[in-house]
């Protein structure tokens, strides 16, 4: 049995990708990994593929235990990974509770790993591993620290993924999206302590260049967007002191 598993995805990009994966890979079934099980319900009629839905909180190391029990009793090979669950905090860090600093943590990084670790037993040759990451990951932003850090943690460890794992003919992608209309903002920018998004991109248009870099075989990062290819080139070659100072001009964070 052939299958993708997607993480997150009952909304936002995830949603997105189960419905291209749908659409352009041929799949026994598609499992379906959120909290919210109504809208994961919801998913079986926008799909040809059958869709296994498993209501979960990534952040419950109880939860990797479900997917771990399954792919034994169903012996699967996965082809593609998406690792889309996550959130983000916007705000100062002493301002942001505890349970949320150290929740993005939980579920944007430990819940990535233990989901790839879980699911790598299953993949074979032309197996994917697409971790979506974000524009964030190349630099720090003030008053989204942790966010920041935790997407950069994303970024080096998918980057030294894929080296490891080459021999095996498996690929992990960090996709690093900008800013992307999705209900992320309404939990992150809650207090509207950003008021300035320069561009904002839809789900549609950069799940479609994510799908484009695997179809085209590529591996380490995959940035979607002229802009945010020209700020990724800009956040690379500038001094981070003066990329952090831009951006709390632009925020008017002081």
């Amino acid at each position: 049995m052939k299958i993708a598993i997607i993480t997150g995805a009952s909304s936002g990009m995830g949603r997105e990708f189960l419905l291209r994966i749908d659409k352009e890979y041929k799949l026994d079934q598609i499992w379906a990994i959120a909290r919210n099980q109504e809208r994961l319900d919801q998913l079986s009629s926008w799909t040809t593929t059958p869709i296994r839905t498993f209501s979960l909180d990534l952040t419950d190391m109880a939860s990797i235990d479900v997917i771990a029990q399954a792919l034994a009793e169903e012996q699967p090979w996965v082809q593609i990974l998406v690792n889309g669950s996550g959130y983000g905090k916007f705000g100062a860090f002493e301002e942001i509770s505890m349970a949320d600093n150290t929740g993005m943590i939980d579920l944007n990084c430990r819940a990535y790993v233990a989901m790839a670790q879980t699911v790598l037993p299953y993949m074979n040759r032309s197996g994917v591993i697409l971790n979506i990451d974000s524009m964030s990951s190349f630099m720090p932003l003030p008053h989204a620290s942790i966010y920041a850090a935790s997407k950069a943690f994303v970024l080096s460890w998918s980057r030294s993924l894929n080296v490891e794992l080459k021999a095996r003919g498996i690929r992990s992608i960090a996709f690093c999206p900008y800013w992307v209309m999705t209900a992320f903002f309404d939990r992150a920018n809650d207090k509207k302590n950003f008021t300035k998004f320069d561009k904002v991109y839809t789900t549609e248009f950069v799940v479609e260049k994510a799908m484009k870099c695997m179809a085209k075989g590529k591996r380490d990062v995959c940035v979607p967007g002229l802009y945010a290819k020209l700020l990724h080139i800009t956040a690379r070659i500038m001094p981070k002191s003066f990329v952090m100072w831009v951006w709390g001009k632009m925020q008017k964070l002081y």
